[in-house]
């Protein structure tokens, strides 16, 4: 019986052969663990504009579902509500973040916007822990009720159950994931009644003036948005274009001002501000125009009025050809010093090792300032709010700013200056505070003065937005001034909506 074994052989041996080449279909993930939604409370009070506000600190998370109702996301959230309230439709609620994308919400948080702020030094480095927390007395607090959200992998939100990270890493997907969010902490809190608004740091204006109309759409009418640091128009930073420097220049005014590198320096920093606006939109926007066809004369003309504004030697803004990047100028205006300043702000700076590279090797701004943030945050949670867990704050997510999806309303990068002007067109009791620095680099406010200046609105609904400037960066909290400035500029800009309305009684 040869023949038959050796057929089954090698029968045997080409199943072997067909199921290793046979393609690996790997196995579906298994299912995240889906924790039960939880809350934790605790009770305080803190003293605002002399006046002393008991409250109730609740740090907790809300599960976000799929369209076929299974969890996919637990969002988590630090909320402040003032206690003894007994009607809701009185008291506002404000939702806050921060940006990034990729970025938790513990800078606003606790850089002054919530009941406690980190002290820091002024626009210097501060000392390692310990470090000091005191009360912050310039909390919104008083304006309205407040609830800071952790984006998506940020903090302690995370995806659960069959959710992905692609689900809520885009501009469209992280504008969902805040809306359901909002929603269900309304529908949870029975805050329908409350009047609604919108706090958004840096990618948080983004996301504000997106989140603004969609939430719009879907029945949720705010009363008013608070934009931070904004960032409107991811266009207009395009290869080609001169726009990015025309719109750094009066930024550069203000930093040059402040680090006295500017000729007879004037008194007042924001009359020197509005010279260097007009000069910007002017002489300086027809010269780069001009492009290649600018003549020598007119060249060295306006690298000497650049002079003036900036600081820069004249040869140098020459042989830049009259366009310094943000990163160029971080470096060269304390170049003599061996020093550069601060990208998000430039009252920060530090030495740099290479005294000769076009370009710095780190942010003062970040590295004197994001330590003590951290810390005690971590702290605030374990100690003050009593949330205990054994997962990690995640502070910033890298791998979500890299996976973000950028497309928006059928664009490769995001316009949603227009979405936030679409919202109020629908909803034209909408008002708009955008908050800006003078000495912020990341996010310039003349560029932000002229997307807002470009949204197609009627006189009307144009007066709805006000602006406010502020002799601090990106962060502008990190300023204790700026910081008592921007409380005054808020409580004006709560009042003044709240009261918009004839038939709405003030509170």
């Amino acid at each position: 019986m040869p023949r038959p074994i050796a057929l089954l052989s090698l029968c045997l041996v080409l199943a072997s052969m067909t199921a290793l080449a046979a393609p690996h279909k790997p196995s579906a993930p298994k299912p995240l663990p889906v924790p039960k939604e939880r809350a934790v409370s605790t009770h305080h009070s803190v003293t605002i504009d002399g006046r002393t506000i008991r409250y109730t600190a609740t740090a907790g998370t809300i599960l976000l579902r799929d369209k076929h109702n299974s969890p996919i996301g637990s969002m988590f959230y630090v909320a402040y509500t003032k206690d003894g309230v007994r009607n809701p439709a009185g008291r506002p609620v404000t939702f806050l973040y921060n940006g990034g994308p990729g970025a938790s919400s513990d800078w606003i948080q606790m850089g002054g916007l919530g009941p406690y702020r980190v002290n820091m030094r002024n626009g210097r480095a501060t000392a390692p822990a310990p470090y000091s927390v005191t009360p912050s007395h310039d909390s919104l607090l008083n304006d309205s009720d407040l609830v800071f959200i952790d984006a998506m992998g940020t903090g302690y939100s995370r995806i659960v159950g069959k959710g992905k990270y692609k689900t809520f890493w885009g501009v469209d997907e992280d504008v969902k994931s805040f809306a359901q969010f909002i929603y269900r902490y309304l529908k949870q809190n029975n805050r329908w009644q409350s009047p609604k608004f919108l706090y958004g740091e840096s990618y948080g204006t983004t996301r504000s003036a997106a989140l603004a109309d969609y939430l719009q759409d879907q029945g949720i009418a705010l009363n008013g948005v608070v934009l931070q640091s904004s960032v409107l128009n991811y266009f207009d930073w395009m290869p080609g274009s001169d726009n990015r420097y025309i719109f750094t220049l009066p930024s550069y005014a203000a930093i040059a001002w402040y680090h006295d590198k500017v000729p007879n320096k004037p008194a007042s920093l924001a009359g020197f501000v509005q010279q260097a606006r007009e000069f910007a939109d002017g002489p300086y926007a027809q010269a780069l125009w001009q492009g290649d066809r600018l003549r020598t004369a007119a060249l060295d003309s306006t690298a000497r009025q650049m002079h003036e504004f900036t600081g820069l030697p004249v040869d140098y803004l020459e042989r830049a050809n009259l366009r310094v990047s943000a990163a160029h100028f971080r470096k060269e205006l304390l170049l003599p010093e061996r020093e550069h300043v601060g990208r998000y702000d430039a009252r920060f700076s530090a030495f740099d090792a290479d005294a000769v590279s076009s370009r710095d090797s780190f942010d003062p701004s970040n590295q004197f300032t994001g330590a003590p943030i951290a810390a005690v945050f971590e702290w605030y949670l374990h100690n003050v709010l009593k949330y205990h867990t054994s997962r990690i704050y995640k502070e910033e997510s890298n791998k979500a700013y890299k996976k973000w999806d950028w497309k928006h309303d059928h664009r490769a990068r995001p316009y949603v200056a227009g979405d936030l002007a679409a919202a109020m067109r629908k909803n034209p009791y909408l008002r708009v505070l955008s908050e800006n620095g003078y000495f912020d680099l990341a996010t310039p406010f003349h560029e932000t003065e002229y997307d807002l200046d470009h949204v197609t609105l009627s006189p009307r609904l144009r007066r709805h937005i006000t602006f406010a400037y502020f002799d601090s960066g990106h962060m502008i909290y990190l300023n204790p001034d700026a910081l008592k400035a921007m409380h005054a500029a808020l409580n004006t800009f709560y009042r003044e909506t709240l009261q918009a309305d004839a038939g709405r009684p003030s509170r």
